[in-house]
C-alpha cells in the first residue's frame, strides 16, 4: 500500500479513506467491527467518522460512530494501525453547534471519551461557522494541538474564498493551518470543486480527502430509472438528482470502461477520482464485506489515458 502525505503535514494516509457514518447505523456494531478489521488487513489505514454521526436516524442522539470506532479500538488494539479523523461543527442539539472555542473545547472532549484516546489525528471543522472569527476558531484548534489531543487539524465545507482567508489567517498569526479539506466532490459533482476549490489546494498544499465519492451509490450504477428509487433509504435523493441525461450519459461511459478493465462502474469511479490532480484520499462507505472489496480493488486500478479522457469527456460541466 502506498501511503500518501496529508498535505504538509506528517500524517501518511491511504490513497483511500473508509467513512465512518455507517458505523452504528446501516451496519450495526458487529458488521462495522469486522469492516474495521477488514480494512487494515487490506493494508488501508484512514477511517473518517463526525460527532454528529449518525443524529439524523430515528432515536439516535449524534456520537454513535465514533463510540463503534472506539469499541473496536479497544477490542483490537489497532490504535497504532490507523489514523483516525473526526469532526466538530454541526448542530448536535441543545445549542451545541458551530466553532466557537468553547464549543471546540467541549466537543473534543466528548469525541476523545467516545473514541477511547488520547489524541484524534485529524480534527476537522465540519463546516465553516461564519459568526465566529477565524482567528477565535484557529487559536482554539492550536491550543488542542499545544495540549496533545490533536495532531493535525482540516476543514470541511468551505469554500474557496474561506479557506483562503483561514490559511492566510494562520499565516499570520503564527497558528497551526488546516491541512486538508473535505469537499462534496465525484465523477458527477465536479464543477464546485474544480473551478475554484482545486487549484486552491494544489496551490497551497492542502491534502483533499473528498466525501460522497460514490455520489451516495448513483456511480455504482444502482440507479438508472425512477424506479429504482426504492432500492435504498436514500434512493429517492439519488433518483432526483442524479438520474438525468448527464447522468446517464455518465454511466454509459462508466459501464464501458468497467467492461474494458474488467472491473465495476464504481470502481471505476473511484480509480478516476484517484488520478485526479490533488486528490490525496476519497471517503468511500461500505456495509457489507463484499462491498468493502469493491473498494480494494478500486483503489488498485489504473485507468489508462484514454479511459480518464473519455469520462472526462462524459461527465464535463461546461
Amino acid at each position: 500500500m502506498e501511503y500518501r502525505s496529508l498535505g504538509r503535514s506528517a500524517l501518511k494516509v491511504s490513497p483511500l479513506c473508509f467513512g465512518g457514518n455507517v458505523f452504528g447505523w446501516t451496519a450495526d456494531e458487529r458488521t462495522s467491527f469486522a469492516l474495521l478489521d477488514a480494512w487494515v488487513d487490506a493494508g488501508f489505514n484512514f477511517i473518517d467518522t463526525a460527532d454528529v454521526y449518525s443524529r439524523w436516524a430515528p432515536g439516535h442522539t449524534g456520537g454513535e460512530s465514533e463510540s463503534v470506532i472506539g469499541r473496536w479500538l479497544k477490542q483490537s488494539g489497532k490504535r497504532d494501525k490507523v489514523v483516525i479523523a473526526t469532526k466538530v461543527g454541526m448542530d448536535m442539539g441543545e445549542g451545541r453547534i458551530g466553532l466557537k472555542p468553547e464549543r471546540i473545547r467541549e466537543a473534543v472532549e466528548a469525541s476523545l471519551q467516545r473514541l477511547q484516546v488520547d489524541c484524534i489525528d485529524l480534527y476537522q471543522a465540519h463546516k465553516d461557522d461564519e459568526s465566529t472569527p477565524l482567528e477565535d476558531t484557529l487559536e482554539a484548534f492550536a491550543r488542542l494541538i499545544k495540549d496533545g489531543k490533536v495532531r493535525v487539524i482540516g476543514a470541511s465545507n468551505y469554500s474557496a474564498a474561506r479557506l483562503q482567508q483561514a490559511l492566510e489567517v494562520s499565516d499570520r498569526l503564527g497558528l497551526p493551518r488546516y491541512e486538508s479539506l473535505q469537499p462534496l466532490y465525484n465523477l458527477y459533482d465536479r464543477a464546485e470543486f474544480e473551478r475554484e476549490l482545486q487549484p486552491l489546494c494544489r496551490k497551497e498544499q492542502v491534502g483533499v480527502i473528498n466525501f460522497y465519492a460514490l455520489a451516495a451509490g448513483f456511480l455504482t450504477g444502482k440507479y438508472r430509472s425512477a424506479e429504482d428509487a426504492g432500492k435504498s433509504p436514500r434512493g429517492a435523493g439519488v433518483v432526483k438528482k442524479y438520474v438525468n441525461e448527464r447522468g446517464l450519459k455518465i454511466l454509459a461511459a462508466l459501464d464501458a470502461a468497467a467492461k474494458e478493465t474488467g472491473s465495476t462502474p464504481g470502481q471505476v469511479a473511484i480509480a478516476w477520482l484517484l488520478a485526479q490532480p490533488g486528490v490525496t484520499s476519497p471517503i468511500a462507505s461500505a456495509t457489507s464485506l463484499a462491498q468493502l472489496q469493491d473498494l480494494v480493488r478500486a483503489a488498485q486500478l489504473k485507468l489508462p489515458a484514454e479511459t480518464l479522457q473519455r469520462l472526462d469527456a462524459a461527465s464535463a460541466w461546461g
